[in-house]
């Protein structure tokens, strides 16, 4: 993923791309990979980085959805099943089960949900991780010794993944480029344009050179979530938005909170949702709120009263309650729900994901979640053949191997890498300073940084220490404090001087603030 070799691609006016993708998330990404390898010229343009949205602000699970099982929502249980079942087998370096304790507290709790996870496990057919299971009061805090005992009554365990996402879209990326598409970041589209009221094209700047290009295409996909209005109404001026944005926080604690590898779910909060509480990258994740949010905005804060939330729930369930002083990190995402009828919550919406063509032929694919991407990538890609009468070939991407497709020991601190692993163990054995860990409480080390320089098309410390590494997300102040070191790396590597490193340094700092609990 070279990106001064795709600049030179771009500058051929006389180039006509099959598609034109804009966004670069699960959906942008997901749908760069199917059209490739049908043998369309594809083309994936990213106003800022892979993922840099609500795709890698996710609950970090890839699952059928228990929730949607109790509204009745069979048909998007079943297919996510089968999506989480391929994702298993497709990137395995980066998806893994993941045991789930439901706690209950009456004997009525423990059948309802023991009947519904039944439900669930039928549903999941052959895809089946691993039939769930009724404990007792004494086996349910074996398997979570850290979730208050008062009134428990058992539990109930169940199976599904969970995942990196941002290492997830770095090998989508990785992926659509081996089956011949074509993806820059930092390019923004400033125009569609139309020909006879047909989109036919669009106006870009790259946001570093700040040069322009006229790209034009057969059918053009917009996949930009939460954002997708506003290319809509770039395409047609007159278009009612379809788009309520939602918010989902999550604040990240200490694995000291919850020292056990089995997830559990507060299975109704006092909004009637399902609170999660993972552990991931040896720390805790818990979330996920459900707030409607006016307008999308790239960098959205979690506010107060939804961190009060997640901890006063976290602190009834738990031997030890969490104070705001304890959180590493908050991330938030914008979920991109498409509108129903009116006065429905946010939280009953739909995750289901929503195909629109425009009278001026513009292809929005919006909704959907991480575990069905590929499916959604299928119909988007589908619709845009019959749109633009595309000659291509049949999806073949349920059996397709995910970049760096490689099953690895969890002792691996580059299991995450997949095969990827054997080219930074290289560097480090040609280099052992390049494997000296750069902070005690964050898994980075130098090889990560100029690896993603070299082969992941890192081009910020942000893009690094968020998405390349998690680092940010783990730990918010300590990514912070070898920010600098990132900010000198980068700038060696990549030709860039003192005042490169400075504007670097304030955006980060800058970018922080909007991972820690405000004041």
């Amino acid at each position: 993923m070279d990106r001064g070799n795709i600049l030179e691609i771009l500058q051929s006016e006389s180039t006509i791309w099959d598609v034109i993708i804009i966004g670069g998330g699960a959906s942008g990404l997901g749908v760069a990979v199917d059209a490739a390898n049908r043998g369309l010229k594809t083309l994936l343009l990213e106003r800022y980085d892979f993922g840099k949205g609500t795709s890698t602000r996710s609950t970090k699970l890839i699952h059928g959805g228990v929730r949607y099982l109790e509204q009745g929502n069979i048909t998007l249980v079943r297919d996510a099943l089968k999506e989480r079942g391929a994702l298993l087998e497709n990137a395995p370096h980066l998806v893994s089960p993941q045991p789930f304790l439901v706690p209950t507290y009456s004997l009525w709790e423990k059948f309802y949900f023991g009947v519904g996870l039944k439900v669930y496990d039928f549903l999941a057919g052959k895809n089946n991780i691993h039939p769930s299971s009724i404990l007792s009061r004494d086996a349910a805090l074996k398997a979570t010794p850290d979730v208050s005992p008062d009134n428990l009554k058992g539990g109930i365990t169940y199976y599904d993944a969970q995942f990196d996402d941002a290492r997830l879209s770095v090998n989508l990326a990785q992926t659509a480029v081996e089956q011949g598409a074509t993806l820059l970041n930092y390019v923004h589209v400033k125009e569609v344009h139309s020909e006879n009221g047909i989109v036919s094209g669009v106006g870009v700047i790259d946001t570093e050179t700040n040069r322009s290009f006229n790209l034009k295409t057969r059918t053009l996909i917009n996949a930009t979530g939460p954002f997708s209005d506003s290319v809509r109404k770039m395409a047609d001026s007159n278009s009612e938005s379809i788009i309520q944005p939602s918010q989902g926080v999550h604040v990240v604690l200490d694995r000291s909170f919850y020292t056990s590898d089995t997830a559990f779910i507060i299975p109704k909060t006092k909004d009637g949702r399902v609170l999660f509480a993972i552990p991931w990258h040896n720390v805790l994740i818990a979330g996920t709120t459900d707030t409607p949010v006016d307008s999308p905005i790239p960098e959205p804060d979690a506010t107060s009263d939804e961190i009060e939330f997640i901890l006063e729930h976290l602190g009834i369930y738990l031997n030890k309650a969490p104070q705001r002083s304890d959180i590493l990190s908050t991330f938030t995402g914008l979920r991109p729900l498409v509108k129903t009828r009116r006065g429905t919550k946010t939280s009953a919406i739909s995750r289901d994901h929503t195909i629109e063509v425009s009278p001026s032929g513009l292809i929005t694919i919006a909704g959907g979640k991480w575990t069905t991407y590929r499916k959604m990538a299928e119909d988007t890609v589908d619709r845009a053949m019959k749109v633009g009468e595309l000659v291509g070939g049949k999806c073949e991407t349920i059996s397709l191997k995910i970049h760096g497709h490689r099953k690895g020991s969890h002792e691996d601190k580059f299991r995450l890498y997949g095969s990827d692993a054997d080219g930074l163990k290289k560097m480090i054995d040609e280099d052992p300073v390049l494997g000296t860990p750069m902070h005690s409480e964050l898994p980075i080390c130098p090889a990560q940084i100029l690896w993603a320089i070299r082969h992941e098309m890192a081009r910020t410390i942000e893009d690094v220490l968020s998405r390349r590494t998690r680092c940010l997300l783990i730990n918010a102040r300590a990514s912070l404090v070898i920010a600098p070191e990132v900010g000198r790396l980068m700038a060696e590597e990549l030709g860039e001087g003192e005042d490169w490193q400075g504007v670097q340094l304030q955006h980060y700092s800058d970018l922080t603030s909007h991972y820690l609990p405000r004041d």
